[in-house]
């Protein structure tokens, strides 16, 4: 059979490439059959990632026992959870856009048949899906799995956790020895962060687009049966080249409403929102926009109890079931529709050999849901005429009004949450964070978690043109767009106007002229001059369309 990697090694005038191929160890049997890259976005810092050079050990055995040769490519990954509250943070969605286009640029590169790309912390996941979406090379996506619970005093503990005792110890609640003890409990091993967070939301996602095989991606990163699924998954890879069975085949119209209905009734991460506009960016399906994921959210109850608004984590839903028990409840109540996935086999099929387990009380049934509507909503008004996100989890104010509190960056409004200067009825305004004004869209997880730490996540409310973490929750609005760097009505918002958020009429307004003031505005001064970071923001779109940078040029 013809494939794409005979334009390296087929011929008499590929001999010198074949003549370098030898040198790595590989012969005519080699060149004749698959040549598969194994894309691997492993690093040590931090225990995300930190596994991801052994998983690949069963991916590449499993890759030669179906016939085909792996070759090995690296890139970076950038920690949400390490990053978070610093500068560092603005190269987290960056990060998402260097690997999507390392990826490109690896298998293109060098005319390979597929590609298995193993992922762990959050922006190394959607960065696959947008890979495989761009390419349309046949390829599967391995999540690299959870990280345990810590614990401490008798109760589970995720990062999400340490972040908010930051705020308890600063509130005076705790002292500075628990948390310390706090810090040292929280993250036990390997793994991704452990509660329904951004990482687990996007490996969920993966696995409801068809991308991940079933199952794979709930498997715990320390569990015993990861690197059996890994073997499988590096057969899947040389089936799916064999077969010729392509992403842009499991990535539609159709999938993606699947994973966002997923993501909904676990009231998952809003950067899902993010990454799953991005991906289909990249697929070129502009019939899915950021008004389905309302639409979807105001029909969709929350069925599984999971952090951060609630009790369980990534590790007991793999206990109770795993994602296919999430989808055998959507399947059940008409939910979900059909689709391809990588194995060759349908969703459907897939999800109808789920194990519950008995007596789990993680994933409830839709007539006894957590919530009665999913966790996140689409808002529009004259400070957000592209739309922007709510976050609900965790909370059921679908209405808040109060005074506004402007702030120029994270830090300036870290810094007064930390000296304990936010009262009950502030609407907390941080803007010059978006894409291109931050740049790069910062999480703000650290003052998110202080207010929790404080008891002030219901009391008062939060806005941005920034983003949240997986692990945050409250009244939080963020992807506010059009941002502030490029002129939106949050850069003409002044402290002590009134702002009224309604989620049920799906309106975020201001009492003030802000077109009037707006005849006054400057842009800000770019942040950076040169270098990535102002490549990025050269580059970047509206957090409406997934903020991805490869857009038409021409448009």
């Amino acid at each position: 059979m013809s494939k794409r990697s005979d334009a390296i090694v087929k011929g008499p005038s590929r001999a010198a490439a074949r003549a370098m191929l030898r040198a790595s160890g590989m012969d005519d049997d080699n060149f004749d059959g698959p040549i598969i890259a194994v894309f691997n976005t492993w690093t040590n810092m931090g225990p995300c990632n930190m596994d991801l050079d052994k998983l690949a050990v069963p991916v590449r055995a499993g890759i030669r026992a179906a016939g085909g040769t792996p070759v090995d490519f690296n890139s970076i990954a950038v920690s949400d959870g390490i990053t978070m509250g610093s500068e560092g943070m603005r190269a987290s969605l960056m990060s998402r856009e260097v690997i999507c286009d390392s990826i490109e640029l690896a298998v293109k590169g060098h005319s390979l048949d597929g590609v298995i790309i193993l992922v762990g912390c959050d922006k190394t996941i959607p960065a696959a899906g947008m890979a495989l979406a761009r390419m349309n090379v046949p390829g599967v996506v391995v999540y690299g799995g959870s990280i345990m619970p810590g614990n401490h005093k008798g109760t589970d503990l995720s990062v999400q956790d340490v972040f908010e005792a930051v705020g308890a110890c600063a509130a005076g609640i705790i002292d500075e020895a628990e948390l310390k003890d706090i810090e040292k409990a929280a993250c036990p091993g390997a793994g991704a962060c452990g509660g329904q967070f951004t990482a687990n939301s996007m490996a969920m996602a993966m696995t409801f687009l068809g991308l991940s095989p079933m199952g794979l991606n709930d498997i715990p990163a320390v569990h015993g049966d990861k690197n059996d699924a890994a073997f499988k998954a590096g057969q899947t890879v040389v089936a799916c080249v064999k077969e010729n069975r392509l992403p842009r085949e499991m990535i539609t119209h159709k999938s993606l409403m699947n994973a966002a209905i997923a993501l909904s009734a676990t009231a998952a991460s809003t950067n899902a929102i993010l990454h799953l506009l991005a991906i289909a960016t990249e697929a070129g399906i502009d019939s899915f926009n950021i008004d389905h994921f309302d639409e979807i959210s105001r029909n969709t109850p929350v069925i599984g109890d999971l952090k951060p608004g609630g009790k369980y984590m990534a590790f007991n839903l793999y206990e109770a079931g795993g994602s296919a028990l999430i989808g055998k409840r959507l399947i059940d109540d008409g939910r979900i529709d059909d689709s391809p996935t990588v194995t060759g086999r349908s969703m459907f099929e897939e999800i109808l050999d789920c194990q519950e387990t008995d007596g789990q009380d993680v994933v409830r049934q839709f007539a006894d849901p957590v919530k009665s509507r999913g966790g996140y909503g689409i808002l529009y008004g004259d400070m957000a005429p592209e739309g922007c996100v709510v976050k609900l989890a965790g909370h059921g104010a679908l209405f808040f009004e109060g005074t506004a509190r402007v702030f120029e960056s994270e830090e300036a409004c870290f810094e007064v949450v930390q000296n304990n200067g936010v009262k009950k009825g502030d609407v907390i305004i941080i803007r010059n964070e978006g894409p291109a004004g931050g740049p790069g869209m910062r999480e703000m997880l650290g003052v998110t978690a202080a207010l929790v730490g404080q008891d002030l996540a219901d009391h008062v409310a939060l806005i941005t043109d920034g983003r949240f973490s997986g692990a945050s929750y409250g009244f939080v609005i963020g992807h506010v767009a059009p941002e502030a760097a490029h002129g939106g009505p949050i850069a003409h918002v002044r402290d002590g106007d009134k702002v009224t958020i309604d989620v049920e009429a799906r309106t975020i307004n201001v009492d003030a002229d802000l077109t009037a003031r707006a005849k006054d505005w400057t842009p800000p001064k770019p942040r950076y001059p040169s270098g990535a970071y102002a490549k990025f923001a050269k580059l970047v779109g509206s957090a409406s369309k997934g903020a991805v940078t490869s857009f038409p040029f021409d448009t």
